[in-house]
């Protein structure tokens, strides 16, 4: 108690410690923004495109460092504000909503050749994306300016889940060397995400999920085996959980919803 009391005082007389979180959340966007100017870097750039592609969604996987540590000094520093809040989602709408879209439209572009309406029909399938990351994102900053309690469940997939999604299998395909085959097929998924970003399915909250492993045995074992699948098939492992994940939403809406069909018949019975 004497510990916490005197880091309280420390944060009272330091008030530089209150711009921690913005600090982070900048980092966030500088980073969302770095991987955009990246992308565009295939046109001159002495890499192979699939590596350009590849260190694009590097650098959008490292901003979710910043994404994830810019709420916890928030908490940490009593720092939480309106601003902030709105600061992140900026942030997250360039990072994880512009940079992702970014690298499908361009590498759609420039590993397929393509007339003018089917890169149109592409960007239009990027657009999705952004639409939804951009409702998404103004649905989250609406319920926080009404102060409605967070839950540990998501409605909708959340945008660094999305842009996890897109990065993850663009990282894996361009070390399998087989990222030509995704320049059409990427575009079409990354729509489908944007509709998950602003559907009604439930999606776990990763970080409260986490944090309540210590006191859930059950979590915490199976935590101890996803980690056991990256270890054993790495990438692999690490791009089939995510995406699982991204399905994850779906398949409990049907399973919710098969279960009241079947409860209803029994009630009617």
């Amino acid at each position: 108690m004497f510990v916490k009391e005197k880091f309280k005082a420390l944060i009272e007389r330091n008030r530089w410690f209150k711009s921690v979180p913005n600090a982070l959340t900048l980092c966030n966007s500088i980073c969302g923004f770095g991987a955009i100017l990246y992308t565009l870097r295939v046109y001159s750039s002495p890499l192979e495109a699939t590596e350009v592609f590849a260190i694009s969604a590097w650098i959008i996987i490292f901003a979710m460092v910043f994404d994830a540590l810019d709420g916890f000094a928030a908490r940490i520093f009593n720092a939480a504000s309106m601003k902030g809040i709105q600061m992140d989602s900026l942030a997250d709408m360039v990072t994880f909503g512009v940079a992702p879209a970014t690298i499908v439209a361009i590498m759609a572009h420039h590993l397929k050749p393509m007339s003018n309406p089917q890169y149109l029909l592409i960007c239009g399938l990027a657009a999705v994306y952004l639409g939804g990351a951009a409702l998404r994102l103004a649905t989250y900053n609406v319920h926080a300016m009404l102060e409605k309690k967070s839950s540990d469940k998501f409605t909708g997939l959340p945008t660094p889940g999305a842009a996890s999604a897109i990065c993850s299998i663009v990282i894996f395909s361009a070390d399998l060397d087989s990222i030509n085959y995704l320049a059409l097929a990427m575009p079409i998924y990354t729509a489908v995400l944007g509709l998950l970003m602003v559907s009604s399915f439930p999606y776990t909250h990763v970080a409260k999920w986490l944090i309540s492993m210590r006191r859930n045995k059950k979590r915490l074992i199976f935590f101890l085996i996803l980690i056991l699948i990256v270890v054993v098939f790495k990438s692999a492992g690490i791009v089939a959980l995510i995406n699982i994940y991204v399905l994850s939403g779906p398949a409990i809406a049907l399973w919710n919803k098969l279960k009241s069909i079947s409860k209803n018949k029994s009630q009617i019975a």
